[in-house]
Protein backbone atom coordinates (compact mmCIF):
# COMPACT_ATOMS: atom_id res chain seq x y z
CA UNK A 1 0.00 0.00 0.00
CA UNK A 2 1.44 3.31 -0.86
CA UNK A 3 -0.23 5.64 1.40
CA UNK A 4 -1.19 3.73 4.60
CA UNK A 5 -2.22 7.42 6.13
CA UNK A 6 -4.17 9.84 4.08
CA UNK A 7 -5.24 13.29 5.30
CA UNK A 8 -7.84 15.40 4.06
CA UNK A 9 -8.42 19.15 4.42
CA UNK A 10 -12.00 20.13 5.13
CA UNK A 11 -13.46 22.79 3.55
CA UNK A 12 -13.19 22.94 -0.48
CA UNK A 13 -12.21 19.27 -0.31
CA UNK A 14 -14.81 17.12 1.70
CA UNK A 15 -17.53 19.31 2.43
CA UNK A 16 -18.99 21.93 -0.19
CA UNK A 17 -18.86 25.05 1.95
CA UNK A 18 -16.95 27.42 -0.72
CA UNK A 19 -20.60 29.58 -1.35
CA UNK A 20 -21.32 29.22 2.47
CA UNK A 21 -17.64 31.01 3.31
CA UNK A 22 -17.93 33.39 0.48
CA UNK A 23 -21.68 34.44 1.65
CA UNK A 24 -20.65 34.79 5.04
CA UNK A 25 -17.58 36.91 4.72
CA UNK A 26 -19.53 39.82 2.48
CA UNK A 27 -22.15 39.88 5.07
CA UNK A 28 -19.49 40.30 8.22
CA UNK A 29 -18.11 42.42 5.95
CA UNK A 30 -21.11 44.78 4.85
CA UNK A 31 -22.49 44.56 8.51
CA UNK A 32 -19.29 45.76 10.10
CA UNK A 33 -17.22 47.86 7.61
CA UNK A 34 -20.06 48.87 5.19
CA UNK A 35 -18.31 47.65 2.31
CA UNK A 36 -18.24 44.99 -0.18
CA UNK A 37 -15.03 42.94 0.30
CA UNK A 38 -12.93 41.64 -2.70
CA UNK A 39 -13.83 38.56 -3.47
CA UNK A 40 -10.49 37.49 -5.33
CA UNK A 41 -8.90 38.83 -2.39
CA UNK A 42 -11.23 36.56 0.11
CA UNK A 43 -11.04 33.32 -2.33
CA UNK A 44 -7.38 33.71 -1.82
CA UNK A 45 -7.44 33.48 1.71
CA UNK A 46 -9.49 30.64 2.39
CA UNK A 47 -7.83 27.52 3.65
CA UNK A 48 -4.70 29.43 5.28
CA UNK A 49 -4.03 30.92 8.67
CA UNK A 50 -7.64 30.80 9.47
CA UNK A 51 -10.56 33.50 10.19
CA UNK A 52 -9.46 35.73 12.32
CA UNK A 53 -6.32 36.56 9.83
CA UNK A 54 -8.82 36.87 7.34
CA UNK A 55 -10.50 39.58 9.08
CA UNK A 56 -7.43 41.25 9.70
CA UNK A 57 -7.07 41.55 6.24
CA UNK A 58 -10.30 43.27 6.41
CA UNK A 59 -9.95 46.00 9.20
CA UNK A 60 -6.93 45.57 11.42
CA UNK A 61 -8.88 47.39 14.26
CA UNK A 62 -12.41 45.57 14.10
CA UNK A 63 -11.13 41.82 14.01
CA UNK A 64 -13.41 40.69 16.63
CA UNK A 65 -16.96 42.18 15.60
CA UNK A 66 -15.68 40.99 11.82
CA UNK A 67 -15.20 37.20 13.18
CA UNK A 68 -18.71 37.89 15.88
CA UNK A 69 -20.39 38.68 12.80
CA UNK A 70 -18.73 36.48 10.13
CA UNK A 71 -19.86 33.04 13.00
CA UNK A 72 -23.02 34.56 13.66
CA UNK A 73 -24.37 34.56 9.88
CA UNK A 74 -21.54 31.16 8.96
CA UNK A 75 -22.87 28.58 12.15
CA UNK A 76 -26.71 28.32 10.86
CA UNK A 77 -25.48 27.56 7.37
CA UNK A 78 -23.96 24.20 8.41
CA UNK A 79 -27.70 23.04 8.70
CA UNK A 80 -27.37 23.18 4.36
CA UNK A 81 -24.29 21.25 4.57
CA UNK A 82 -23.44 18.70 2.22
CA UNK A 83 -20.43 16.39 1.26
CA UNK A 84 -19.03 16.56 -2.61
CA UNK A 85 -20.41 13.83 -4.67
CA UNK A 86 -18.59 10.74 -4.21
CA UNK A 87 -16.62 12.23 -1.48
CA UNK A 88 -18.12 9.55 1.39
CA UNK A 89 -17.70 6.86 -0.82
CA UNK A 90 -14.34 7.18 -1.45
CA UNK A 91 -13.66 7.93 2.47
CA UNK A 92 -14.98 4.54 2.96
CA UNK A 93 -13.41 2.49 0.29
CA UNK A 94 -9.76 3.59 1.62
CA UNK A 95 -10.71 2.80 5.30
CA UNK A 96 -12.35 -0.47 3.59
CA UNK A 97 -8.56 -1.07 2.37
CA UNK A 98 -7.13 -0.70 5.74
CA UNK A 99 -5.84 2.95 5.01
CA UNK A 100 -5.94 5.45 8.12
CA UNK A 101 -7.88 8.78 7.46
CA UNK A 102 -7.44 11.95 8.75
CA UNK A 103 -8.89 15.90 8.90
CA UNK A 104 -6.52 18.63 9.03
CA UNK A 105 -8.37 22.11 8.70
CA UNK A 106 -8.25 25.66 9.46
CA UNK A 107 -11.35 25.14 10.99
CA UNK A 108 -11.86 25.52 14.48
CA UNK A 109 -12.93 22.42 16.55
CA UNK A 110 -16.60 23.74 17.72
CA UNK A 111 -17.31 24.60 13.60
CA UNK A 112 -15.91 21.38 12.59
CA UNK A 113 -18.49 19.63 15.11
CA UNK A 114 -20.76 21.48 13.37
CA UNK A 115 -19.96 19.77 10.04
CA UNK A 116 -19.85 16.20 12.03
CA UNK A 117 -23.32 16.78 13.46
CA UNK A 118 -24.73 17.74 9.79
CA UNK A 119 -22.37 14.70 8.26
CA UNK A 120 -21.68 12.24 10.91
CA UNK A 121 -19.84 9.60 8.53
CA UNK A 122 -17.18 12.37 8.22
CA UNK A 123 -16.46 11.64 12.04
CA UNK A 124 -16.85 7.75 11.56
CA UNK A 125 -14.47 7.10 8.95
CA UNK A 126 -11.44 9.68 9.96
CA UNK A 127 -9.26 8.65 13.12
CA UNK A 128 -7.78 11.91 14.05
CA UNK A 129 -8.80 15.38 13.69
CA UNK A 130 -6.33 18.39 14.07
CA UNK A 131 -7.99 22.24 13.92
CA UNK A 132 -7.15 25.74 14.10
CA UNK A 133 -7.10 25.54 17.84
CA UNK A 134 -4.56 22.97 17.87
CA UNK A 135 -1.45 24.52 16.61
CA UNK A 136 0.17 28.01 17.04
CA UNK A 137 1.13 28.08 13.31
CA UNK A 138 -1.30 27.07 10.90
CA UNK A 139 -1.43 26.05 6.69
CA UNK A 140 1.00 27.14 4.57
CA UNK A 141 3.23 25.57 7.65
CA UNK A 142 3.81 22.47 8.27
CA UNK A 143 2.87 21.85 12.01
CA UNK A 144 -0.73 20.88 11.25
CA UNK A 145 -0.03 17.91 9.51
CA UNK A 146 2.84 16.88 11.38
CA UNK A 147 0.89 16.99 14.63
CA UNK A 148 -1.78 15.09 12.86
CA UNK A 149 1.02 12.61 12.00
CA UNK A 150 2.60 12.23 15.45
CA UNK A 151 -0.91 11.44 16.32
CA UNK A 152 -0.90 8.08 14.47
CA UNK A 153 2.07 7.38 15.04
CA UNK A 154 3.55 7.93 11.15
CA UNK A 155 6.48 9.35 9.46
CA UNK A 156 5.59 11.76 6.70
CA UNK A 157 6.43 9.20 4.02
CA UNK A 158 3.95 7.07 4.65
CA UNK A 159 1.48 9.43 4.51
CA UNK A 160 -0.35 12.31 1.49
CA UNK A 161 -2.00 15.10 2.19
CA UNK A 162 -5.64 15.69 -0.14
CA UNK A 163 -6.61 19.38 -0.38
CA UNK A 164 -8.22 22.14 -2.62
CA UNK A 165 -6.36 25.35 -1.90
CA UNK A 166 -2.64 26.42 -2.23
CA UNK A 167 -2.04 26.24 1.43
CA UNK A 168 -2.71 22.60 1.30
CA UNK A 169 -0.07 22.14 -1.30
CA UNK A 170 2.78 24.27 0.91
CA UNK A 171 1.85 22.67 4.10
CA UNK A 172 2.16 18.56 2.55
CA UNK A 173 5.08 19.69 1.07
CA UNK A 174 7.35 21.23 3.89
CA UNK A 175 5.66 18.28 6.07
CA UNK A 176 7.15 15.96 3.56
CA UNK A 177 4.12 14.22 2.72
CA UNK A 178 2.86 13.90 -0.93
CA UNK A 179 0.48 16.58 -1.82
CA UNK A 180 -2.51 15.50 -3.75
CA UNK A 181 -4.42 18.80 -5.40
CA UNK A 182 -8.03 18.52 -5.85
CA UNK A 183 -10.19 20.72 -8.41
CA UNK A 184 -13.53 19.98 -7.34
CA UNK A 185 -14.07 22.41 -4.22
CA UNK A 186 -14.91 25.31 -6.70
CA UNK A 187 -12.71 28.07 -4.33
CA UNK A 188 -9.27 28.16 -6.27
CA UNK A 189 -8.87 27.88 -9.62
CA UNK A 190 -7.22 24.92 -11.32
CA UNK A 191 -4.26 27.34 -12.37
CA UNK A 192 -3.53 28.25 -8.98
CA UNK A 193 -3.50 24.76 -7.63
CA UNK A 194 -1.26 23.41 -10.47
CA UNK A 195 1.35 26.17 -9.97
CA UNK A 196 2.29 24.94 -6.98
CA UNK A 197 3.65 22.01 -8.32
CA UNK A 198 1.71 19.22 -6.00
CA UNK A 199 2.69 15.86 -6.54
CA UNK A 200 -0.93 14.20 -7.64
CA UNK A 201 -3.86 16.69 -8.88
CA UNK A 202 -7.52 14.79 -9.55
CA UNK A 203 -10.29 16.51 -10.87
CA UNK A 204 -12.85 13.51 -9.12
CA UNK A 205 -12.73 11.22 -6.23
CA UNK A 206 -12.64 8.36 -8.66
CA UNK A 207 -9.22 9.76 -9.63
CA UNK A 208 -8.09 10.52 -6.63
CA UNK A 209 -9.12 6.73 -5.40
CA UNK A 210 -6.66 5.44 -8.79
CA UNK A 211 -3.97 7.53 -7.88
CA UNK A 212 -4.13 6.53 -4.12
Amino acid sequence: MRFPVVLFDLDGTLIDSGQMILASMRHASLAVLGVEPDEALVRSAIGGSGLVAQMRDLDPERVDELVDAYRAHNEPLHATLSAFPGVLDALSTLRGQGRRLGIVTAKRRATVELAFARIPALRELTEVLVAADDTIRHKPEPEPVLLALEQLGVDPDQAAYVGDSPFDIRAAQAAGVTAVAVVWGGIHASEHLEHERPDILVETPEELLAAL
